[in-house]
């Protein structure tokens, strides 16, 4: 029985859309989804629509939507449901119609070969749709079929026309494979058929390409289809006279990138690397672009140098261990690799000048890899060859990663200087990569250099060079353990001699100083050379990052070292929290440092410091505590909780996390009398509990109050003890009124650490019974869970 409905341009933004899908209503839907102003009309059409393209009424009027007097949206529309049915309902079509619908789309696609070039397009893909679906058995010769018809004389379309239209429906065909949805055996017994097919297509293409009276827009073409078809893992070899063509098309402007393509697609097929022989005759064909190359460079044609550098890193990068293993061609391919250092050093600042030198960095990663997993013998030969190449790479990299003038970097963009502080990292990651075939070789090499460069009188040096050399060092001092060198004492020597008028500068400085701190826990002696100039960056806003992450390392790594230093460090400290220099993110690393700091004092120097500390921080919060709630004050007191949690999350007395295996062991002081932590935490826990009374109903205020509890508890572990009976009966009287999730999780930690001890277990049970009956009352009224709480063993 035939259903019908309001008709989707009749219908109301809010009424159901007819499902009579019929050419007109089909029409009206989609004026409805382009022209009408209201969205919701616009997203109902848009439903209909997707439902009218899968229903069996699809077949009828996709092909009347293709009528000559149709707008090229509606021919379009027809032909993209036409593609729909062929790849998704294919089993609704019987055998018998197979002839007919390919004899149909012939035919249209002849039509529109002088028409709309997306609809044409949209029936070439139906078209590779249904020969997918044929091959090989009801269709075995599927390609050669479709370029004899399109080469038949007879057609009234002109021969470029037809040629084009060949020549899409050949481009989307192995692009439509690449999507399409067959089971897997077939797709496999397709791409046989297609792989055999090629000997009708590759002859063509060829043809095309070096016959001299084609035009550029079928070259153009020929160069599309050609790099389609070679993602179907055709044998190298059978593409040579193909990529030869396209090598030559390079010289021409308007083939430049579809050339450019082809190449490298053809090249970069995993399957590639089997055809030494062809890869072999690649290399001067690559090599004979440097003039190119050269040319684009001095002219500033960045898409030159751009699509160059592709075709050579694509070679280089695929095929390095193919290539190293032809020993006899060990110079040809050096010449490439050479080419390649060519574009990494490309002049110009990365981005805006130049985009081609981040696509070699991977090139430098693969090649080292196979070079380093060669056997011994060839290892050592290869090695001889290619260590000056490396040390010429890290030249050009450090080169490379040279800020701009002042000037020039200040026209830059925000997101330029983001994309060029990416580039940096990417440059910091592959020096330290280099490292693994350098050594410490690369460590003395870089010393070198900057030695020469601070204590040379013959010239002033740029600020841009000396930060480069240091970033080399800060990146390799990063991620490799330079404990052993024997240059870094000179480096710790060097740094107070330079000479700092640059954030940038300054920032690397920092930086280095803090990937050092490790080398200066085994060398304390060194501290006093650097700790000053960290101390000075602090009260400078421009180096907060670098400078604080700075002091938090020195602080983490030599704290049993530092005390000399602690009085002065806190006071530079505190001045800074307290004219507020920092962001809060800063000021809370700061007070983490801090912890790390004091947790290395006697207890009574480090009740002294507590209490110079967070005094003013006390008071303020004290007062805070007087006021009626509102925003500023809330963001106040999260400001001031949040201080004191990273404090305590680092000031361990206990030195729980030390490894008390290594000769620090010695250092480390005998605590005396109550944990300090816990002394100010009984200190202030009215005042944290009359906070609570004013905000228990805001969760970022519950939730900061808990975090100084929960890090303390993690931090302190057993010593904590103390706090457990008030803790429990303020978080039972807290949950009871208003349960937060916050107050689950610091009742899981306390559970976790104290709930085995019998001394504790009192107040920790009957916490723990509290929260689980509020809990349960809180599922039974269908509220969501907040947070699970383990049970007491």
């Amino acid at each position: 029985m035939e259903r019908r409905e309001e008709q989707p341009g009749a219908a109301g933004a809010g009424a159901a859309p007819a499902l009579d899908f019929t050419v007109e209503n089909v029409e009206k839907a989609l004026h409805q989804l382009y022209y009408d102003p209201n969205i919701e009309n616009k997203n109902l059409a848009q439903k209909w629509l997707m439902q009218a393209q899968v229903s069996p009424q699809a077949w009828h009027f996709s092909w009347q939507l293709l009528q000559p007097d149709k707008v090229p949206e509606i021919q379009y529309f027809g032909a993209s449901a036409l593609h729909i049915k062929i790849s998704r309902y294919w089993s609704d079509i019987p055998t018998d119609q197979y002839e007919s619908l390919k004899a149909q789309l012939f035919t249209q696609i002849t039509r529109f070969a002088s028409g709309s070039k997306i609809v044409l397009t949209r029936l070439c893909v139906a078209l590779a749709s249904l020969a997918l679906s044929m091959m090989p058995d009801a269709w075995p010769c599927a390609v050669a079929d479709m370029v004899r018809l399109f080469q038949a004389e007879d057609s009234p379309v002109d021969g470029q026309g037809r040629c084009l239209a060949l020549l899409e429906l050949l481009t989307v065909l192995p692009e439509e494979f690449q999507t399409s949805r067959l089971p897997q055996y077939r797709k496999s017994l397709v791409r046989a058929s297609l792989a055999v097919e090629c000997g009708a297509v590759f002859p063509l293409l060829e043809q095309l390409l070096q016959q001299p009276s084609s035009p550029s827009c079928v070259r153009q073409k020929v160069l599309k289809c050609f790099s389609s078809w070679v993602q179907l893992e055709v044998p190298l070899q059978d593409c040579e006279a193909l990529i030869q063509a396209a090598f030559s098309a390079l010289q021409d402007s308007e083939l430049f990138d579809s050339s450019v393509e082809a190449i490298v697609n053809a090249i970069s097929q995993p399957d590639a690397q089997r055809y030494v022989n062809t890869l072999l005759k690649l290399i001067p064909l690559v090599l004979g672009l440097q003039d190119q190359l050269r040319q684009a460079v001095q002219n500033g044609d960045m898409e030159t140098s751009h699509g160059i550098c592709r075709i050579a890193v694509a070679l280089g990068e695929n095929h390095s261990r193919a290539l190293l293993d032809q020993v006899e061609h060990w110079q040809s391919f050096l010449a490439l690799v050479n080419m390649i250092m060519f574009c990494t050093g490309i002049p110009g600042h990365f981005p805006v000048n130049e985009t081609t030198s981040s696509l070699t960095l991977t090139f430098w990663y693969t090649l080292q890899d196979d070079i380093l997993s060669f056997e011994a013998e060839k290892q050592a030969v290869y090695q001889q060859v290619y260590r000056p190449v490396y040390f010429q790479l890290v030249d050009v990299l450090l080169h490379k990663a040279q800020f701009p003038s002042d000037e020039e970097y200040g026209f830059w963009s925000s997101d330029e200087k983001e994309q060029f502080r990416i580039y940096r990292v990417d440059i910091s990651d592959t020096l330290m990569y280099v490292y693994e075939m350098l050594g410490a070789e690369l460590l003395s090499s870089l010393y070198d250099k900057l030695g020469r460069l601070l204590t040379s009188s013959e010239e002033p040096y740029s600020w841009q060079h000396t930060e480069a050399l240091l970033y080399g060092f800060q990146s390799i001092a990063e991620t490799i353990d330079v404990n052993y060198s024997d240059v870094v004492p000179g480096l710790i020597g060097l740094i107070p001699r330079i000479s700092i008028s640059n954030v940038q500068l300054a920032d690397t400085v920092m930086f280095t100083i803090g990937a050092l701190s490790e080398w200066l826990a085994d060398h304390p002696v060194m501290i006093n050379s650097v700790l000053p100039l960290v101390l000075h960056a602090l009260g400078n806003p421009e180096l907060s990052i670098s400078s604080v992450s700075t002091l938090k390392k020195i602080c983490r790594e030599c704290k049993y070292d530092l005390p000399p230093y602690a009085a002065n460090i806190v006071a530079v400290s505190q001045d800074v929290l307290m004219k507020q220099i920092h962001k809060t993110s800063q000021c809370m690393w700061l007070m983490q440092a801090l912890g790390f700091l004091l947790s290395a004092l006697q207890v009574e120097e480090i009740l002294k410091n507590l209490h110079s500390l967070i005094s003013p921080y006390i008071q303020q919060l004290e007062k805070l505590a007087e006021e009626i709630p509102n925003p500023s004050n809330k963001l106040a007191i999260v400001h001031i909780l949040g201080l004191l949690s990273n404090l305590f999350t680092t000031l361990d007395v206990s030195h729980h996390d030390d490894d008390h295996e290594g000769p620090e062991l010695r250092k480390l002081p005998v605590p005396q009398g109550p944990n300090p932590v816990v002394v100010v935490l009984q200190q202030v826990f009215q005042l944290i509990q009359k906070v609570l009374s004013k905000w228990l109903n805001d969760a970022q205020v519950v939730e900061a109050v808990c975090a100084i509890f929960e890090k303390s508890v993690k931090t302190l572990l057993d010593d904590f003890a103390p706090m457990v009976p008030q803790l429990c009966e303020m978080l039972g009287r807290m949950y009871s009124t208003i349960p937060q999730a916050s107050a689950l999780d610091l009742t899981r930690q306390l559970v976790h650490i104290f709930a085995h001890e019998p001394a504790h277990f009192p107040p920790i049970e009957a916490l723990f019974l509290l929260v689980t009956s509020v809990t349960l009352t809180l599922f039974q009224q269908g509220s969501k869970p907040l947070a699970v709480v383990p049970a007491p063993h």
